[in-house]
């Protein structure tokens, strides 16, 4: 993999000061699955009573891990639990290797830690194609378990980066009605980002009490809105996985608390728009809102087709206000549109309305606005209630550099 010599000039100004979560430690390591002299494995280990769940990518060709994980999120146990994650290989579409690399390293990870074996949830990311050199992960879980804290989650943000420039996190302390809690999460995407569930890996920590349905039907819910509504170049992943891990340390109880929902959002939301700030070669951050639609449907369907068109996302990158390219992303989505009634905004500028350009649209004022680093594309379809709200990033020369080297 071509080395990252630099950090997207989207990057948030410093990664934040995660807060420790009672109940969850972590441990990271070096070694040696793909990449040299950098961390590339991270371990966690969640005390007994944590409940933790996740969704997963639709693919069709879904990693080893991924089905592993999805056949063990709904068992309910109290012994504790883990999560492993490797960078620097997938271990997808490796076959029978795949599936035995999984096994031999949640059952190492199980005996190493004490835990369940249908407890330990498995996630590699990387290249595709390759088998996994295991034995170079289990034979570093003995040291890292030895050396597990609560303090080590910023360093488990830095080992699950492939392409990323920059690490991810987010924090929060939420005051519920019950009493304060902690959020804390760590997420990686920079490429082969489109909505298909999460779009990326992502590990968010709580020492929130919440009972395992609510707390999946909270993150099923609160994931539509947060990681499915971003892409950065409409691929989906074979390894994307979302997990979340409640503790219960705080002994607050969150089930249906307000307050904990929007603290969740927050944090899901933030992990998911540095996704799409460190998008491989960005140099914009775009947010594509849709008013008027149909239905909320529709509304989603036109978002991503101009969140998702090359013509609309070079303009961007060219600093171009080319809105009939807008036009056309709305006329080939599918969904329901009126040519003469749909406006079209950069911004808080007016550029179309009525079927033609605003009379009072100048093309100076939209160049000028293109310059911003965040970009915002609005458009109102003029024919009901429907809303939706996806972000994305800009396609520049540097996304096929990054990508035309990428095993390289």
């Amino acid at each position: 993999m071509a080395a990252i010599d630099h950090v997207s000039p989207l990057a948030p100004a410093q990664f934040p000061d995660l807060l420790d979560i009672a109940g969850a430690s972590f441990a990271t390591s070096a070694a040696g699955v793909k990449y040299t002299d950098r961390k590339d494995v991270m371990l966690a280990k969640l005390a007994p009573g944590t409940v933790v769940a996740g969704v997963f990518t639709k693919s069709a060709t879904r990693s080893a891990a991924v089905l592993d994980c999805q056949e063990k999120i709904g068992i309910e146990n109290d012994q504790g639990a883990a999560i492993v994650v490797n960078s620097g290989n997938a271990n997808a579409f490796t076959g029978r290797n795949g599936i035995e690399s999984t096994k031999a390293v949640t059952e190492a990870v199980a005996q190493t830690l004490g835990v369940p074996e249908n407890r330990v949830f498995s996630s590699s990311t990387g290249v595709i194609g390759e088998p996994l050199p295991h034995a170079r992960i289990t034979a570093k879980l003995e040291e890292m378990s030895r050396a597990m804290s609560e303090g080590h989650l910023s360093d488990a943000a830095e080992a699950i980066m492939t392409t990323d420039t920059f690490a991810k996190g987010a924090t929060r302390t939420i005051s519920t009605a019950n009493g304060d809690v902690k959020i804390s999460g760590i997420a990686k995407g920079s490429g082969m980002i489109a909505p298909d569930m999460a779009t990326m890996l992502v590990y968010i920590f709580t020492d929130a009490k919440i009972e395992r349905a609510p707390l999946q039907a909270l993150v099923s819910e609160l994931n539509e809105s947060s990681f499915n509504s971003i892409t950065v170049d409409s691929d989906t992943s074979t390894s994307d996985t979302l997990l979340i891990a409640a503790t219960g340390a705080s002994k607050v109880d969150v089930t249906e608390d307000a307050a904990f929902h929007d603290g969740l959002n927050a944090v899901m939301l933030d992990l998911a728009h540095q996704v799409v700030r460190d998008g491989e070669g960005a140099t914009k951050f775009v947010e594509v809102a849709i008013s008027g639609a149909a239905s909320n449907a529709d509304a989603r369907t036109h978002a991503l087709a101009i969140a998702n068109s090359p013509l609309v996302k070079t303009a961007i990158a060219g600093e171009d206000p080319n809105w009939g390219r807008v036009v056309m992303a709305i006329g080939k989505s599918g969904a329901a549109a009126d040519r003469d009634l749909l406006s079209i905004r950069f911004g808080d500028i007016l550029v179309a309305e009525a079927g033609w350009v605003s009379p009072d649209y100048t093309e100076q004022a939209g160049a000028s606005y293109m310059q911003n680093e965040t970009i915002v594309v609005s458009v109102d379809l003029g024919l009901g209630d429907g809303t939706a709200t996806v972000w994305t990033c800009d396609l520049t020369h540097g996304y096929i550099s990054i990508n035309a080297d990428y095993r390289s």
